[in-house]
């Protein structure tokens, strides 16, 4: 009893700790980055849950600050990669060159941008499929592989990748496989007026605001395995697995689903979204995640992860992929 005891105020106390400095974090990040706390909040979920997020809004809405910002205050390594139609794979994960050094010859590996620990892939959708999925492995297993050899990506490792929602000319859609593999997609819209006030102000004037790493990469990871240690209840585990599994079609499925829904979730979204909810908790400083949490995070979880059929985008009532999340959350009532 005594052990189990010290264990439970070990972890009262590590994420009271932890929550603190993340709270810090997203102090310095709204200090540069005004009106946006949601993303900001969002995309640290997404760093905590260990994942990577996929950042959609019309230009000059700060996506790109807000990753140089998140790598300066976390103490991580930032690249930036501008994808266009003519990158190739190589441009991203390195190529091998042959060298005559001594009178040997050799190849040795000249490695990309994407050895970084946070990589933003600024507007993903622009590169052809082919150089897409120069990041599928390394988003999944945190390696890449050239001519036969395994090259291990720094840890920690994350990729936040944004999109124009608007101009879609001379753009690939990425591939249900890769949508999956986001953890979140995070929609950034445009500030309030008081934070656009502070913006105009904070950005034209001759003051540059310095930022101080406030955790480390080691310290990040330390916090992300914290993360996985918080306890879920089980009227939540529930929670995730009702709606989860309500957004998809099949015999099971409720008629509205399999009128509305040609593809659903599959359980890297119910991965996702325990993840998640544990991140969030220990964002506000609470012990254990709540439906509250469920309800909050399901439409960043579930919106990439799901196709409406062709009656559901072309009906009298046109419907979208939020207004079908928001449906199914009566399952959580």
């Amino acid at each position: 009893m005594t052990t189990l005891i010290d264990s439970h105020d070990n972890i009262v106390a590590r994420v009271e700790a932890a929550g603190e400095r993340i709270q810090r974090v997203h102090k310095a990040a709204s200090s540069v980055i005004f009106g946006q706390d949601e993303v900001i909040e969002r995309t640290l979920v997404t760093i905590l849950s260990g994942g990577h997020a996929l950042l959609i809004g019309v230009p000059g809405l700060a996506k790109t600050l807000l990753v140089e910002t998140l790598g300066r205050v976390l103490g991580l390594d930032a690249k930036r990669i501008q994808f266009t139609p003519d990158l190739m794979p190589s441009d991203i994960i390195g190529s091998e060159v042959l060298e005559d050094a001594a009178g040997r010859r050799g190849f040795r590996f000249i490695k990309g941008p994407i050895f970084g620990q946070l990589l933003m892939a600024d507007e993903i959708n622009r590169a052809s499929p082919r150089t897409q999925s120069a990041l599928l492995q390394a988003m999944q297993e945190h390696h890449v592989t050239v001519a036969g050899q395994r090259h291990d990506l720094p840890a920690p490792f994350h990729v936040l990748a944004t999109q124009n929602p608007l101009e879609q000319e001379g753009t690939y859609p990425l591939p249900e496989a890769q949508l999956d593999r986001f953890l979140l997609q995070i929609d950034v819209g445009y500030p309030g007026e008081a934070a656009e006030r502070r913006m105009l102000f904070a950005t034209t004037g001759v003051e540059e605001r310095k930022l101080e790493a406030v955790l480390s990469g080691e310290e990040l990871m330390s916090i992300q395995r914290l993360v996985r240690q918080i306890p879920v209840p089980d009227k939540v585990v529930e929670a995730i697995l009702r709606l989860v599994r309500s957004a998809r079609p099949g015999p099971d499925a409720s008629a509205r689903t399999n009128e509305l829904i040609e593809w659903g979730p599959g359980p890297r979204a119910s991965q996702a979204l325990m993840l998640a909810v544990r991140a969030k908790a220990l964002i506000d400083g609470r012990l254990a995640p709540s439906i509250d949490d469920v309800v909050a995070l399901a439409e960043p979880v579930l919106k990439h992860r799901m196709a409406l059929t062709f009656a559901a985008r072309t009906g009298k009532t046109p419907q979208s992929v939020g207004d079908i999340i928001s449906d199914l959350k009566h399952v959580l009532e």
